[in-house]
């Protein structure tokens, strides 16, 4: 019998050591190293199967080349690691803040800024309890004009879009528990996901952008404060934002490739309406934000693109729908695509129906655009939270407008193979990590 016995303690003592691991696993940990635990409708997504990539019969044969128009160029010795392989490699992230210092660089560790909100972050004490949080300086605008790092300030919570007013370094346990523990993260379904659905079958898995929610949305709606919390709260303006990595304490091209980069967004953001300064809170439109470190510099430029999560129905335009209509020599044509694709990507200002587009030129929304038969079918777009985050590395000027039209507004990417990190996409329950 001993062998026996000696046997049963063995098979004993494995299966309790593996109940501790996966409690272990289970367990909300209060490691600001610890990765975000997956909801079980999340997978790892393989190369190549997180966001869709461009297709020429779809998107144009034009949508995998570079911009020509593009004069724009980095200096001559703006050298970058061009072999190694980006994808999968990044660290998983549950939420992430963006801090309002109005600079655009910063001592080398962000946390060693004495005094700030950034260094009470890390020294506080207190962890997120739903996982990692990735902390950014940004060169949002502060509330005071002439900011000292303890003075309160602004915070930016993703994915969830929301703007956290007077933070200071004193409060930051509070902003972490009233804020970011019961904050949506990156792997939190998207709010119209289907409850308890199956993870994602990624051997037949489709690459087609989620579909959006089908009911009547409008802007972000208010977001209320816990009643114990010293934050007024509001919703993020933008329905996209673009982190560009500007710190050259960190890095001299990051310094050099962000300005660069901002500028040829903008040329392309402008004409849609698109385009938002760091004063410009129109509802909808691209944010652009410089900020601290994220990693990876020798692959500069960095860029993080979050999208919202569609609560509405837009009608897209089909940029060859203006070549098109030349080639076909109607000559009304032209002006009407063109006025056509404004109102369709221009964004509203949410309360008198007209937006405003480059150079103060004034279109009327879809809402008030005649339509054959479809007065009815018309709905404006809401925002909700972020649903999905790109993570791009080896931008250049050139890659701009192709980012625009198709990995911005469509959440498709170009040249996966060459400059996807990874990132996240909520509606589908995939993560790269």
């Amino acid at each position: 019998m001993a062998p026996f016995s000696t046997n049963r303690r063995t098979m004993t003592a494995t299966f309790s050591s593996a109940l501790k691991r996966g409690r272990a696993f289970l367990t909300p940990t209060n490691s600001s190293t610890a990765i975000p635990r997956l909801d079980r409708s999340f997978s790892k997504a393989p190369e190549g199967a997180l966001f869709p990539k461009v297709d020429p019969a779809i998107d144009g044969e034009d949508c995998d080349h570079d911009c020509e128009s593009c004069s724009i160029k980095y200096p001559a010795k703006f050298n970058i690691d061009e072999d190694d392989k980006l994808y999968g490699h990044v660290n998983a992230w549950a939420t992430h803040i963006l801090v309002a210092t109005g600079k655009t660089d910063w001592v080398r560790d962000v946390s060693d800024e004495k005094g700030s909100v950034m260094e009470a972050v890390r020294d506080c004490g207190i962890e997120p309890s739903n996982g990692r949080l990735m902390l950014s300086a940004s060169n949002m605008p502060p509330p005071y004009e002439h900011q000292s790092p303890s003075d309160p300030t602004t915070i930016l919570l993703l994915p969830s879009f929301t703007i956290i007013e007077n933070v200071a370094p004193k409060t930051v346990p509070n902003l972490i528990k009233h804020h970011i523990n019961p904050a949506p993260t990156s792997t939190t379904p998207f709010p119209f996901r289907i409850p308890n659905s199956s993870p994602p079958d990624i051997s037949s898995l489709s690459l087609d952008p989620a579909p959006s929610a089908q009911f009547n949305g409008t802007t972000p709606s208010p977001i209320s404060s816990p009643p114990s919390s010293p934050f007024p709260t509001r919703p993020c303006p933008h329905k996209y934002l673009i982190l560009l990595c500007s710190q050259k304490t960190r890095d001299a091209r990051c310094g050099q490739s962000a300005p660069l980069l901002r500028r040829e967004f903008e040329r392309h953001l402008r004409p849609l309406g698109l385009y938002r300064d760091l004063q410009d809170e129109r509802p909808g439109g691209v944010g652009i934000y410089f900020i601290s470190h994220i990693g990876g510099h020798k692959y500069s430029a960095n860029m993080m693109i979050y999208r919202r999560g569609e609560v509405g129905v837009i009608n897209e335009v089909d940029a060859s729908d203006e070549d098109s209509s030349e080639q076909k020599g109607h000559e009304n044509s032209r002006d009407q695509v063109r006025s056509n694709r404004e109102v369709e990507v221009v964004e509203t200002d949410g309360s008198n129906g007209i937006a405003r587009g480059d150079g103060g030129k004034t279109n009327t929304v879809n809402s008030e655009m005649p339509s054959k038969g479809h007065d009815n079918e018309k709905k404006s777009v809401g925002m909700g939270e972020g649903s999905q985050c790109i993570w791009l590395a080896r931008i250049r000027p050139e890659d701009c407008e192709g980012i625009v039209k198709h990995t911005i507004l469509k959440g498709k990417v170009i040249k996966p193979e060459r400059q996807l990190r990874g990132g996240f996409d909520r509606q589908r329950g995939l993560v790269s990590w």
